[in-house]
């Protein structure tokens, strides 16, 4: 609707015009006798396309004007039009439907068709670039050329078109307004290729009867003056320069006043609106989203009368909303979504009452929402999702809305208390309140919306059982998320409409207690979450026939036992299948290596048996394979080596045995977290393992794992950052259970932020590596349980996210290093069953940490927080050189030599008072506050040297 209005006008008149073309007819009559040189260049144009779906099959015979497409000149049969645009819109795209398109190249030969006033071949799929021999078509009042797959510059010759009146050079098409799991505005979409502007863009001036110019898609750039060649144009009526990487100019005066649609969205012109605005007074359509505009709405925007779609979304708008926008009373599309509007939503918007589309989602809005809105008799889309309103929505809230097809409310705190009696004057299509409180009774007005499609009701409050009406409800769902909230009770049957296969069948049922069998899959789903509830029994039966577009599968915290179903593998659709936590036993069905668009296997934490089938070799695609807790033995299969996309390979907690397979590290690039913890490898860390530039969490532990840690685990580039760079894999959370501060702690939508190495309770024998204090973003490092010997790293402060520092149960000795004391985020340390001895450091967070176990089975050290004195009369030692460890012989003789130094000195200057009397009474009256500072020092030196000899 918001560009009704404006489309009508452009029909209505090029229809007029290029119809009838003033007096002279476009016809494809029989009346008119072709001429043959153009029937002869119409078939060379069609010989270098490929028309794979016989569009133009009626191109045959000697009666060219017949052909589809063709439009002849009635009084002398030349060919003046020809219209080849492709039917293509934005539901085609999104259901991946066959586009039925042209392909090829543009012939020269239609160079000869030099009377066409009318050319259309938008929306194909044309190789190349703009053919320059379009600027010789000097009859030519109307060119679209839109959406093509064109590349290169856009050729200057076009301004030879003297007479054109509307020129579409689009490498895009808007695609309107969508609603997937919350409403936005989609940016346009994108055409393949690109498209750009050359020099400058002056030829444009020289089409002086043009009235549409779109360029939206088409690289102008910053550097190029668009606004002075177009501001020539005074008869243009739509201007289109979407996503052209321009720049605004401060200019206060246009020539273009007749304009009534502006679209400069998408360029990121990162300034306030520009003044040369306030003269297009009868504007219909201003379109300036995703520009990060600032500033304010000013005041001339709301004497546009005539306008009827304002969008200023995706913009930087800090302020509240003017009340002088309620002057707009023209208006039917208003959207000020994803800004930073704070303060309440205004009262007067109930004055807008033509206004049918009203987004002001994702902004900071807050207080309740006015009742003015239920005034809004026309509005069919309301999206205030995404701020912080509050208050209670009543009946009353919606007392007109009787033409209501959509209502967004999601995550704001909104209550809505409506009679268990009412009935809405309305029939939505989409209702969105996820993290609004409707509960806790299931909604009794629900069973009047027959015609819902889409429903999100995640995390608002139920507790209650799904009333008996609720499955007549559902005739046309497409999207229903009802998860987190404690809806119990059986499972209700839903089918979903398969006659849109635009949008996806979305099923989300998780997080609540919903029990018993299943007896079938809901039908058509392509998205299925029933996961933590407690389901029990098998797996229904499904061969595909019903699911045919099934892509992800979420059974996980149930109770459902048996067997892994064989019939999964029939279902070659799905991508994500997340059947962990449950009670599956017997053997992982092999034929899983057949359902080749799978990126996803986590049967982890069940009591599966057997041996890992080689066939998931061949699951190129697969990004995550999660085997844990379960019982797999045997080797790792060696056609693990094909799964080169794999970013996380967790097959902890199993009976797998033998070495660590060095291709790993060389096949394996992609690995970001590595689990192969609680098995019964042996031998030593494969090298090859420092390959993995990735790797970000790696956990070896409880094996029997020999040998030393390798110094090449410097290589180990993702544990050098702490930067949250891990990539997420699409529908599903990726998970790991990681042993860190003293239990087993569950990483999942934080887990691009874990930097873990794990190599606790093995064999592992040397030193410490000096190689792993270059792992700085490390939170977590556990080498306990391990037989390490030698000092603790110095460098060991280097690490300076570590959380958490578990080094017991080894044969480490020496002393604490002082360097430890800059750990500042470390919340648990253990240190337990070593060798190490001295005073324990003191400060900043090491402070917090008085446990005294973390200390022991270290019989040699002492200071807080153990019960040793570091010296014999009871005083602790209370400071450690930042170079303890390092034993200097200078340093010792350094304090030896101070004693008969300051000896040799103080006699020199006891002699030399003898001899100046006046110098001799100023010293004495200093001498009482020299004494106190010298006597600490001497103290002080002395109790260095003891530790240094005694040492």
């Amino acid at each position: 609707m918001e560009t009704s209005f404006l489309v009508i006008f452009t029909f209505l008149y090029f229809l007029q015009r290029f119809g009838t073309c003033g007096n002279t007819m476009i016809t494809s009559s029989s009346n008119v006798t072709c001429i043959e040189n153009e029937r002869r260049s119409l078939l060379v144009f069609k010989q270098s396309l490929t028309d794979r779906y016989n569009l133009l099959s009626t191109w045959r015979g000697v009666e060219c004007c017949e052909w589809h497409g063709v439009g002849c000149d009635s009084q002398n049969g030349h060919v003046v039009k020809l219209d080849l645009r492709a039917k293509v819109s934005f539901d085609m795209i999104m259901s991946n439907s066959k586009i039925q398109q042209l392909e090829g190249t543009l012939s020269h030969s239609l160079m000869n068709l030099k009377h066409l006033r009318y050319l259309d071949l938008s929306m194909n799929s044309f190789s190349g670039s703009i053919p320059k021999y379009l600027g010789s078509f000097k009859h030519l009042e109307y060119l679209n050329m839109s959406g093509l797959s064109f590349e290169g510059v856009v050729p200057h010759h076009l301004g030879n078109l003297s007479r054109l009146q509307y020129l579409d050079l689009r490498n895009s098409f808007y695609m309107g307004n969508t609603y997937s799991d919350y409403h936005q505005t989609l940016p346009n979409f994108i055409a393949p290729g690109s498209m750009y502007i050359k020099d400058d863009l002056g030829w444009v001036s020289s089409l002086s009867s043009l009235r549409h110019l779109d360029l939206s898609g088409i690289i102008i750039g910053k550097h190029i003056d668009w606004f002075h060649p177009v501001n020539r144009l005074s008869s243009l009526r739509t201007l289109n320069l979407a996503d052209c990487d321009i720049k605004i100019p401060s200019i206060e005066f246009v020539n273009f006043t007749s304009l009534n649609s502006l679209d400069l969205s998408g360029n990121y012109i990162n300034s306030t609106i520009p003044v040369w605005l306030s003269n297009l007074t009868d504007l219909m359509h201003l379109n300036l989203q995703s520009n990060l505009i600032y500033g304010e709405i000013p005041e001339f925007l709301g004497m546009f009368s005539a306008l009827a779609s304002l969008k200023l979304s995706l913009n930087s708008f800090d302020t509240l909303i003017p009340d002088h926008l309620c002057n707009l009373s023209s208006l039917v599309h208003l959207d000020l979504s994803e800004n930073m509007f704070s303060g309440q939503i205004p009262t007067s918007f109930g004055l807008l009452l033509r206004l049918e589309d009203l987004y002001l989602h994702f902004n900071q809005l807050s207080g309740n929402i006015p009742l003015s809105l239920g005034k809004l008799s026309k509005l069919k889309n309301l999206d205030l999702s995404l701020n912080s309103l509050a208050g209670v929505l009543s009946e009353t809230h919606f007392t007109m809305l009787n033409n209501l097809n959509n209502l967004v409310l999601s995550s704001n705190s909104l209550v809505l208390n409506f009679s268990s009696q009412w009935i809405p004057p309305f029939q939505l299509q989409v209702f969105y309140a996820a993290s609004c409180n409707i509960g806790p009774h299931f909604p009794n007005w629900f069973q009047t919306q027959t015609k819902l499609q889409r429903i999100d009701l995640f995390n608002s409050s139920i507790r209650d059982t799904l009333p008996e009406w609720f499955e007549n409800i559902l005739s046309h769902i497409l999207h229903l998320d009802m998860s987190n909230n404690q809806i119990s009770g059986k499972m209700p049957r839903i089918h979903f409409d398969s006659s849109n296969q635009m949008e996806d069948g979305i099923l989300k049922l998780n997080s609540n207690k919903f029990e018993g069998s299943i007896a079938t899959f809901p039908s058509n789903v392509k998205f299925l979450d029933l996961s933590d509830n407690l389901l029990s029994g098998n797996v229904p039966h499904t061969d595909g026939t019903t699911n045919p577009r099934l892509e992800v599968v979420n059974l996980s915290k149930n109770r459902f036992a048996g067997s892994i179903p064989l019939h999964f593998c029939k279902v070659l659709s799905i991508q994500v299948l997340d059947l962990s936590q449950n009670n599956f036993s017997g053997w992982l069905p092999g034929c899983l290596g057949n359902s080749i668009n799978l990126y996803v296997i986590d049967v982890g934490n069940n009591t599966i048996t057997g041996s890992v089938p080689s066939s998931l070799g061949s699951l190129e695609q697969l990004y995550s394979l999660h085997l844990q807790g379960n019982k797999f033995e045997g080797d790792i299969p060696l056609s693990f080596q094909k799964l080169t996309q794999l970013n996380t390979l967790d097959i902890g907690n199993n009976l797998f045995m033998g070495t660590i397979p060095f291709w790993i590290g060389e096949k394996l690039s992609n690995l970001e977290v590595l689990n192969l913890q609680l098995n019964k490898f042996k031998g030593k860390i494969p090298l090859q393992l420092c390959q993995l530039k990735a790797l970000r969490y790696l956990s070896l532990a409880h094996n029997n794992i020999t040998g030393t840690i390798p110094h090449c685990f410097r290589n180990l580039s993702a544990m050098t950052t702490t930067s949250d760079d891990g990539t997420s894999v699409m529908n599903y959370e990726e998970n790991i259970l990681t042993s860190m501060k003293g239990g087993q702690l569950l990483y999942t939508t934080t887990i691009k932020y874990l930097r873990s190495l794990d190599l606790s309770n093995n064999k592992i024998v040397g030193e410490i590596p000096d190689a792993l204090m270059y792992l700085v973003g490390l939170i977590n490092l556990n080498l306990s349980g391990n037989l390490l010997e030698g000092h603790i790293p110095m460098s060991i402060g280097n690490l300076r996210q570590l959380e958490s520092l578990d080094l017991s149960m080894n044969k480490l000795s020496g002393r604490i290093p002082q360097s430890l004391t800059r750990l500042h985020f470390l919340s648990y340390l253990n240190l337990s069953f070593n060798n190490l001895s001295g005073p324990i450091p003191v400060g900043n967070q090491l402070q917090t940490l008085s446990d005294v176990s973390i200390y022991e089975g270290n019989i040699g050290l002492c200071g807080p927080p153990v019960s040793r004195s570091c010296n014999g009369n009871g005083v602790p030692y209370n400071h450690v050189s930042e170079d303890e460890g390092q034993d200097d012989p200078a340093d010792v003789w350094f304090y030896i030599g101070m004693g008969p130094g300051f000896v040799v000195g103080f006699v020199g200057l006891v002699g030399s008072l003898h001899f100046f009397k006046s110098w001799m009474s100023a010293y004495f009256e200093t001498l009482e506050i020299v004494y106190g500072w010298l006597r600490k020092s001497i103290l002080l030196s002395l109790a260095c040297l003891r530790r240094k000899v005694v040492e």
